[in-house]
């Protein structure tokens, strides 16, 4: 961000705002096709040093990056046809009141765009509109003579992520019980943690087993936690047993004493209600941050397996107004024939899309 734009940045008169989450909008309008206002917007958008997540031809969607990691707001830009803008910041994270931030947001980026706007007059405007047109039909992109071999790649196989999967839950679990009966269990710490280990564990099995079907990778991970937080009670039983001179009881008559006795935190007894809140929390937290990680590693694995010139390859034939069918036709011309392979490649194109979502999230 140049000193023009930092010295304006702190002159900006904040308005604060409440809510689930802040936000903060502004509307002005443009005498621009709002293709040729979504170019001069990313201009902007790059003075300021935003992260440009999404792009249509009429929406542009930012995140303001923190300097410790993490988006702080989502800056999210929308033209009509007759060049209405809206320009909308909302705060990312748990906050309820936003100090000014999205309102400080939105007025540097419509200073931000004026400035870009004032540097064009009406020759450069048709010149920019003339380059559009072009980046948008693919006009300098040049056929390759031959494209990159596809590497070499096993059969996709669930065996790894399953087998994996199964063999860390009876790790987790021993290790979770381990450290309950020890006291040194830690609820919401420990329930990240298992989720953010589920995700990377399968991430690297789906790449032994040269899986992507993230369905069954939904399944597989589904039953790791279950069987994760369900072992773990059984070996928890076994535990208490092998260390205690109690009277030997069965696995059945155990849970029973469980649900009975409930759930105590810090000395206050929960009962039946918090222990049963305590297991659907245990997975469904689980899940939720193993899902994310599992789905942005097919994402990723999918995109690494195709080389890049193979996609563009791809992409080129489908913005020419071709079928799935005819550019895999395309692509066995040049030498990726393989079913498997050309699979490949439209998995590559949806991880691309998918990744996109992902970073859109809020």
């Amino acid at each position: 961000m140049n000193k023009e734009l930092q010295n304006f940045e702190n002159q900006i008169k904040r308005k604060h705002s409440f809510g689930f989450p802040p936000k903060y909008s502004e509307t002005f309008t443009v005498k621009l096709k709002p293709r040729t206002f979504i170019e001069i917007a990313i201009n902007a958008i790059e003075k300021l040093g935003w992260t440009l997540v999404f792009r249509d031809e009429m929406q542009i969607e930012a995140k303001k990056e923190r300097d410790f990691g993490g988006a702080s707001e989502k800056i999210t830009l929308t033209i009509d046809h007759i060049g209405n803008v809206v320009v909308k910041s909302v705060t990312l994270g748990s906050e309820i009141w936003d100090f000014g931030k999205n309102s400080k947001r939105v007025k540097l980026f419509i200073f931000a765009f004026n400035q870009e706007l004032d540097e064009l007059d009406a020759v450069k405007i048709t010149e920019l509109e003339k380059d559009i047109e072009k980046k948008d039909n693919w006009e300098d992109y040049v056929i390759p003579e031959t494209l990159p071999e596809p590497k070499r790649y096993k059969s996709p196989s669930i065996i790894y992520p399953l087998a994996g999967t199964v063999i860390l839950s009876l790790l987790l679990s021993y290790i979770i019980a381990a450290l309950s009966i020890s006291g040194a269990y830690l609820m919401i710490l420990f329930e990240v943690g298992v989720g953010f280990i589920f995700g990377l564990a399968i991430n690297y099995f789906l790449r032994l087993g040269n899986f992507t079907d993230f369905n069954k990778l939904k399944f597989v991970l589904g039953l790791g936690v279950v069987l994760t937080y369900s072992l773990n009670q059984y070996f928890q039983f076994r535990l208490i047993l092998s260390q205690n001179n109690y009277e030997s009881i069965g696995f059945i008559e155990f849970l029973k004493i469980r649900v009975e006795q409930g759930l105590t935190i810090n000395s206050i007894n929960t009962g039946v209600v918090g222990l049963i809140i305590s297991w659907i929390v245990q997975l469904g937290l689980s899940y939720f941050i193993g899902y994310v990680k599992v789905l942005s590693g097919v994402l990723k694995y999918s995109v690494e397996r195709v080389p890049q010139e193979v996609i563009e390859f791809a992409l080129f034939h489908f913005n020419k107004g071709k079928n799935e069918i005819a550019v895999k036709h395309e692509l066995s011309k040049m030498g990726w024939k393989d079913p498997m392979h050309q699979e490949f490649v439209m998995e590559a194109i949806g991880g691309i899309k998918g990744g996109i979502e992902l970073s859109r999230m809020e």
